[in-house]
C-alpha cells in the first residue's frame, strides 16, 4: 500500500512522469488500427447481429420451468420449425425466452406445443407473439439521434466550460473513438444488439466525458499563465496533467469495472442470468476504453491542436533559449 501511495505522490509531483503526450504518434497509430480493425469487423462478419427487436421475429414466453437448459428449447425449434435456429435465454428463474426468425401461424402452434411438453409444463404456461422490425427501427432511429443530440450539447458544453474550443474537439473526437472501438468489439463477440445494448452504449458515453472532463480540468489548471514560467513546456505541463490524474482514472475505473464485470462473468455465465449480457459487456468494453482513450488520445490530440498556436510556440522558443 505504501508504495502505491509513494508512485501516486511521484506522478503527482513530476518525480515519475509516463510520455502521454511525447509518444502521441504511436497512441494515435495505435487507436487508429484499432478504429480500422473494429469498422471492419462487422463488415467482414456480415453486419451486426440484430436481435429479434431489430430484426423481427417470434418470441415465446415459458413459464413455470424446472430444466433451464438452452439447449431444450433450441432443439424444439430446430424439429418443429423445419431446422429454425433459436436464440433461448433464461431471463428469470423458471422462466425461458425463446427468439426465432418469424414463423407462419401453424410452426408457433407447434413449437409452442413442443416447448410445453419438453420443459414439461402446462400449455397455459407457454405465451407467443410476434415482433415486428418497426420497434426496432425506431429505437435504432431515436438512439441515433440521441448520440448526434448528445454530442452536440458535449461540444458545446466544453468549449463554454473551458472557454476553448480544441478541448472540446479533442473530447469529441475520443467519443468517437470510444463507440468505434466498443461497437467493433461488441460485433466480434457476436452478442446481439438489443435495446439494452443501446443503452450500455449511450451509457458509457456519459463515463466517457466523466474522466475526460476530470483530466482536462487539470490540464487547464497546469496551463493556466504557462507562458510566465519557465519550468516546463506546454507539452510536459500537458503530460503531467495527465499523470496527476492517472491514479484517479485507473481507480474510477477498477470500481467502475468490478461490479461490471461480476454482471457479465458471474451473473451471466455461471448463473445464467443471459439478459445481462449485451448490457455488461458493453459497459465492460466502453469503460476501459474510455478510460485509455482519455490517457491516451484526447489529452494529446489537445497537446497537438494547441501546439502550432503563437503563444505555445514563443513559449517553446523561451525554454529552448533558457536551456541553451
Amino acid at each position: 500500500m505504501n508504495k502505491l501511495a509513494e508512485w501516486g505522490n511521484q506522478l503527482y509531483t513530476g518525480k515519475r512522469s509516463y510520455p502521454f503526450t511525447q509518444k502521441h504518434r504511436l497512441w494515435f497509430l495505435i487507436a487508429g488500427i484499432l478504429m480500422i480493425a473494429a469498422i471492419l469487423v462487422p463488415v467482414a462478419k456480415g453486419g451486426f447481429n440484430l436481435g429479434i427487436d431489430f430484426r423481427g421475429g417470434s418470441e415465446f414466453m415459458v413459464s413455470g420451468v424446472q430444466n433451464t437448459q438452452v439447449s431444450v428449447g433450441e432443439d424444439v425449434v430446430k424439429n418443429a420449425a423445419d431446422g429454425a435456429e433459436a436464440t433461448v435465454t433464461n431471463i428469470a428463474p423458471g422462466t425461458m425466452r425463446v427468439q426465432t426468425d418469424r414463423l407462419s401461424d401453424d410452426q408457433t402452434i407447434s413449437v409452442a406445443g413442443e416447448l410445453a411438453q419438453a420443459y414439461e409444463v402446462e400449455a397455459s404456461e407457454v405465451t407467443s407473439n410476434f415482433i415486428g422490425p418497426t420497434w426496432g427501427q425506431d429505437v435504432s432511429r431515436q438512439a441515433l439521434l440521441g448520440l448526434l443530440v448528445f454530442i452536440v450539447l458535449v461540444g458545446l458544453l466544453m468549449a463554454a466550460y473551458f472557454r476553448t474550443w480544441k478541448m472540446s474537439a479533442a473530447a469529441i473526437i475520443g467519443l468517437l473513438v470510444v463507440i468505434i472501438i466498443t461497437a467493433g468489439i461488441y460485433s466480434l463477440s457476436g452478442f446481439e444488439i438489443t435495446p439494452s445494448a443501446i443503452i450500455g452504449f449511450l451509457t458509457i458515453l456519459s463515463y466517457c466525458l466523466y474522466d475526460t472532463v476530470v483530466v482536462f480540468d487539470k490540464v487547464r489548471e497546469n496551463t493556466k499563465n504557462f507562458d510566465q514560467q519557465t519550468k516546463r513546456t506546454f507539452q510536459q505541463q500537458v503530460n503531467l496533467a495527465v499523470n496527476q490524474t492517472l491514479v484517479r482514472s485507473i481507480n474510477t475505473s477498477v470500481v467502475a469495472v468490478l461490479p461490471v464485470a461480476s454482471i457479465l462473468f458471474i451473473g451471466s455465465y455461471l448463473l445464467g442470468a443471459g439478459t445481462l449480457k449485451d448490457l455488461s459487456l458493453a459497459l465492460f468494453v466502453g469503460i476501459i476504453v474510455s478510460a485509455l482513450s482519455t490517457l491516451f488520445v484526447q489529452a494529446p490530440l489537445y497537446y497537438q491542436l494547441r501546439h502550432g498556436d503563437e503563444d505555445v510556440q514563443k513559449h517553446n522558443k523561451k525554454m529552448e533559449a533558457l536551456d541553451a
